[in-house]
């Protein structure tokens, strides 16, 4: 279990691999969520595209726009 209230299911779409960060695409429904994690969580988490995963966002801000 974890504190943080924003948790949204959904699966992995694509992983690029650096050096030392990965950037992990992540469909939330009609939405992407992009998260940039380092490669050894990756490797340690074993992720693979098509995993059924959670994106955690847990921050101090949330800013709203409007057109």
């Amino acid at each position: 279990m974890l504190s943080a209230r924003n948790q949204l299911q959904g699966t992995v779409k694509s992983i690029k691999l650096g050096n030392v960060m990965a950037e992990v695409v992540v469909s939330v429904g009609n939405f992407e969520v992009v998260a940039a994690i380092t490669r050894g969580s990756v490797e340690g988490m074993k992720l693979q595209v098509g995993d059924k995963v959670a994106a955690v966002i847990k921050a101090t801000e949330v800013m709203i726009a409007k057109d």
